[in-house]
């Protein structure tokens, strides 16, 4: 009887430790958080031909909360304001993003383009949105380090 005992025990402890590695692991690859965007690959063959730095003095962030999605661009020689306001939710290694509202040259993209979709890859401090193209392959991405 004791046997079964410390066996059910040591089961449900090796449970529970299993489950809080997978919740820590989940934790720590979330979007929610401020994001900084580094720089853009453009690819070919899926594979990366160009990395497009950003310009001097401007930023790119977006804020991610439980289920909503904020962003905003500051390009000092550009005088169109880009922001956007919307949805978003990670599944199976999809980033979907639906914008409700933005900026005004942002809302003429928006009326004809209702969800955004790309591929994710995070890390705890990093991640790439990954447009594809018709047939799949990968020509473009934003890439992303952690703020707070």
């Amino acid at each position: 009887m004791k046997k079964v005992t410390f066996l059910i025990l040591g089961l449900t402890l090796i449970t529970i430790l299993i489950s809080a590695s997978t919740t820590d692991q989940q934790e720590k690859n979330t979007l929610k958080g401020v994001w900084e965007l580094q720089d853009q690959y453009m690819y070919k063959n899926n594979m990366v031909v160009d990395t497009i730095e950003n310009y001097k003095n401007s930023r790119q962030v977006k804020m991610y909360t439980n289920n909503k999605v904020m962003w905003t661009r500051y390009n000092p020689k550009d005088s169109v304001e880009w922001f956007g306001y919307g949805n978003y939710i990670v599944k199976d290694g999809t980033l979907e993003e639906r914008l409700e509202y933005g900026s005004f040259q942002m809302m003429k993209i928006i009326d004809t383009t209702k969800v955004f979709r790309f591929n994710l890859e995070m890390t705890k401090s990093t991640f790439s949105q990954i447009a594809l193209d018709e047939q799949g392959n990968k020509y473009y991405s934003e890439n992303y380090t952690r703020v707070d």
